[in-house]
């Protein structure tokens, strides 16, 4: 018995252990009574039993498999805290159901398509911790999908690649999809090769191709632990076999200790907060944690399986003990790490069963810790940590001995023979080359001065030179990337990032060649690329709780300005990131610009909130006052682009004659003018950490003559007696993010009154029409391409909405989209106006990353921009951006073109 592991005991206690610190595993509980009832009666065989006609009655397979899955999840969660099921049977049990599902998936979506078709010609490859037999509690699934082109079903005209496509995604769709009955399994399908642009599912034989002639090193690693899980059982094992030789070299690869060591260095780096063992430690990632275990087995799995098939076990346990047994390990060595990771492997589950969270990570406060703690059968959570440490620093130890490998750098690349291959593959012009690398190497560039930078600097420059010069722009490439490392302070940290990370490079190319602003950012703070190592930095950003409590988070001894630096640092890493997602093709142009939107708001919030409590520090608080956030503009309509500005106007309630109680007391509009400016200041201005954003709060009441912070009433008589008209169409996308629940409530109540008064549509009219002419004086069109600024743009596309919201007093959505397909429902607009706004809201959001000119972009850009706007190749860009302008302009025409007796007028 393994030291710490749940004793034996009754189902009973585990279910009060449950009930009292798993809110997940209770409410599963009130869920399924009948579950319960089983297992308050000591039976878990009838439990187990139970979990599998769970689905009884479903209305569909998709409902009976989010059953199946809810029952099963607690019983094995009850059985596992109790002790009588071991973390074998867990992960075991996990993964078989994983199998079942896919399985009872797939046969549904073939039932439905194609009715008469046999289950054949598509197979689901398992990998990670699927394909070792591994789930978590809490997990994904990592799957390759394949198909046979000669065996897949299709109908009518359908080919062979979109009947898989189609396939393909309805199976993502059937487990990851989360509904009243919940969810099956998370899938994630970034493990496919170059995941940004290939298919959902890969015909077999360029599968094979690719592995066999283009895989990295990494995915040989991943498919260790791979297996045929589901679907065409031939057609997987055909595929697996054909493609052994990619994954079991028999030449001893020792450059697999280098690769992955390096790996390692990497993630220490990224996750520091989560390397230091106490609360937060990453057990995971961090030094000594389940990640080192497992790649400690992998590295000796790749040098030596190859030449000794016992060797190949997909299971981390099951492969620490082969090697021991084969004397490629030390036997005590493998018998610590065997055991530190099962109970690693526990207690991370006991995290997950907490909120049903992928979490790997300890908490951060200690009463969370002791929650977990108590789960587990521990009195609290300094028991826990007693009985981890030990484990934590053997097995980061027992790594630590494998990655100091000895210094085998290559020699400095040979510029004759770099001449003559460039030359041979026609891939760029060899003189520019040259004498960019005799440029970096001559001791004159910053960043390259140092021993270390230069030898970081030449292992990585054949890579390099292949990833610029097979970029879709190689000369652009070039320039941009001697412009980046010429900016560059240091290139070490750069240079290692793209060893450990091959396939960044070919990112990296990408951002190169198509997108100058990331590439300036990067040339700024090259540190931007260490978070794009881990892969989840190309999904979408989550919540804004979730990313407020991520920016906000601090370590012992921080001050106001490390946070200043922190904020800046994350923000700046989510910021980047979302913008490599629109050049990868990883998302919607417009999820990527409500990232944005998230972004900013978790930043708002974090740094107003650590701004009001240094400021209160000296002045205290005002009693009976709050400070009030509103959001205007792209912020406040949540359409936000890579370089758009924060529009915001602050308030505050309460009695503006009250003072602070602070021992440097002040009344409350020298208060809350005084916060404000600093809350302007700790969102804008630069520090080491680099820029975060541009505020204008010119939208206030009065302008840039007002005060910065007004009180909540002297907003609101300002808007009902005062305001101009262009101020009222500013109000229309209005949205309070800052401010308790209570006031910002009232606030909006309050915007929707104002913009409800009923106003003379002849004078609205004329007032809409003056303000658009002004603009179009003082702010002309960049370029031919500048969606906003160009007639039957987006700023006329939104004077259009505006003036009907405030004509009619409906569709009142700060949301622009969400307006206008109210507006066209209540037949206003014509249906045209929406598609008008999705194809120029895009294609904005593309622009501002590779062509912030606005002019016409070079023509290896051209594709990537009508992608990310949503068109099929750049003409039909260009004709379906013409249609939209015009589109607008007959709408405004409509609604706001001038009599002729006006023209007349003006003309006299």
């Amino acid at each position: 018995m393994i030291a710490g592991l749940p004793q034996k005991t009754s189902l009973r206690d585990a279910l009060r252990r449950a009930r009292e610190n798993a809110p997940f595993l209770a409410m599963a509980m009130q869920i399924q009574p009948e579950l319960t009832d089983l297992l308050e009666a000591e039976n878990l065989e009838a439990a187990l039993e139970f979990g599998r006609s769970a689905g009884e009655g479903a209305a569909n397979v998709r409902q009976k498999l989010r059953r199946e899955k809810r029952a099963l999840a607690l019983t094995l969660a009850i059985g596992d805290l109790a002790g009588q099921l071991s973390l074998t049977d867990v992960i075991t049990r996990l993964s078989d159901f994983a199998d079942r599902a896919l399985d009872e998936a797939l046969a549904d979506i073939f039932a439905t398509r194609y009715p008469n078709a046999p289950v054949e010609g598509f197979s689901i490859i398992g990998l990670g911790k699927h394909g070792s037999r591994e789930l978590n509690y809490s997990s994904d699934i990592d799957p390759i999908f394949i198909y046979d082109p000669d065996k897949i079903p299709v109908r009518g005209r359908e080919e062979p690649s979109d009947s898989s496509r189609r396939i393909g995604q309805q199976l993502v769709e059937a487990l990851n999809a989360r509904d009243a009955d919940g969810y099956v399994f998370r899938v994630d399908m970034r493990l496919r090769p170059s995941p940004e642009v290939s298919p959902v599912a890969l015909p077999v034989e360029a599968a094979i191709s690719y592995y066999e002639s283009s895989a990295l090193a990494w995915e040989q690693a991943a498919y260790i632990r791979s297996r045929a899980a589901a679907g065409d059982p031939q057609l997987g094992q055909y595929f697996l076999e054909t493609i052994n030789p990619f994954i079991w070299r028999r030449s001893l690869d020792y450059g697999a200790i280098k690769n992955i060591g390096s790996v390692t260095a990497q993630i220490r780096d990224h996750y520091a907060a989560g390397q230091k063992f106490g609360l937060g430690y990453d057990l995971k990632r961090g030094r000594g944690g389940i990640r080192e275990t497992e790649f400690y087995a992998q590295m000796h799995q790749l040098i030596f399986g190859g030449r000794q098939p016992d060797l190949r076990a997909p299971a981390t346990r099951d492969a620490l003990a082969a090697l021991a047994k084969a004397g490629r390990i030390d036997g005590a060595k493998a018998k610590i790490l065997s055991e530190s990771y099962e109970y690693y492997r526990v207690i991370e589950h006991r995290l997950q069963m907490v909120n049903d969270q992928q979490t790997h990570s300890l908490p951060d406060d200690a009463e969370g810790l002791d929650r977990v703690a108590r789960l587990h059968g521990l009195d609290n959570g300094q028991i826990l940590l007693d009985q981890l440490a030990p484990r934590v620093d053997a097995v980061g130890n027992i790594y630590d001995d494998l990655i100091d490998p000895e210094d085998d750098r290559r020699l400095p690349i040979d510029e004759e023979k770099l001449a003559a291959v460039l030359v041979e593959k026609n891939l760029l012009e060899s003189g520019a080359f040259l004498l960019a690398i005799r440029r970096w190497r001559s001791g004159k560039v910053t960043a390259l001065r140092s021993n270390a930078a230069q030898e970081s600097f030449e292992e990585i420059l054949p890579d390099l030179v292949d990833a610029t010069a097979t970029a879709p722009n190689p000369a652009q490439a070039l320039a941009r990337l001697d412009s980046l490392i010429e900016k560059l302070p240091t290139a070490i940290n750069f240079f290692r990032i793209l060893e450990a990370r091959p396939a960044l490079l070919e990112m990296l190319g990408n951002i190169l060649s198509h997108a100058p602003v990331l590439a300036n950012a990067l040339a700024r703070r090259a540190e931007l690329f260490d978070g794009l190592i881990d892969a989840t930095a190309l999904d979408l950003p989550p919540s804004v709780e979730e990313l407020a409590e991520q920016f906000a988070r601090t370590e012992s001894g921080d001050d106001y300005q490390i946070l200043l630096d922190r904020v800046r640092a994350r923000v700046g890493e989510k910021r980047f990131a979302l913008g490599v997602q629109l050049i990868e093709g990883r998302h919607d142009a417009l999820e990527i610009s409500s990232g944005y939107v998230r972004v900013a708001e978790a930043a708002i919030q974090v740094l107003a909130n650590a701004t009001i409590a240094e400021f209160q520090k000296t002045h205290g608080k005002v009693p009976g006052c709050a400070l009030l956030i509103l959001a205007l503009g792209r912020l406040g309509g949540e359409a936000l682009t890579h370089a758009s500005d924060l529009d915001l106007i602050f308030l505050f309630t309460g009695d503006h004659s009250a003072e602070s109680d602070g021992p440097r007391s002040l009344g409350a509009t020298q208060y809350y003018n005084r916060l404000t400016a600093r809350i302007v200041t700790a969102l804008s201005v630069p520090t080491a950490a680099g820029p975060l954003y541009e505020v204008d709060t010119r939208l206030r009441p009065s302008g840039t003559q007002g005060p910065l912070a007004v009180t909540f009433e002297s907003f609101r008589k300002y808007q009902r007696e005062s305001a101009w008209t262009w101020e009222h169409m500013a109000l229309t996308r209005a949205r309070p993010v800052y401010g308790s629940k209570a006031d910002r409530a009232q606030l909006k109540e309050e915007i929707c009154a104002i913009l409800q008064t009923e106003r003379e549509p002849e004078e609205l009219r004329k007032a809409v029409r003056k303000m658009r002419l002004d603009i179009v004086e003082h702010k002309p069109p960049k370029g031919p391409l500048d969606t906003k600024m160009m007639e039957g743009g987006l700023v006329d596309w939104e004077f259009i909405i505006h003036f009907l919201q405030l004509k009619t007093g409906e569709a009142l959505y700060p949301q622009l989209g969400e307006a206008v397909r109210t507006l066209v429902n209540a037949g206003h607009l014509g249906e045209d106006m929406v598609a008008a706004h999705e194809l120029m809201a895009r294609l904005l959001v593309a622009l501002r990353l590779m062509s912030p000119d606005c002019d016409f972009p070079p023509e290896t850009s051209r594709a990537l921009i009508a992608k990310a706007a949503g068109q099929e190749s750049w003409d039909a860009l260009l004709d379906g951006y013409d249609q939209a302008r015009q589109c607008v302009i007959d709408e405004w025409n409509r609604h706001l073109r001038p009599d002729p007796d006006e023209i007349l007028g003006d003309i006299i």
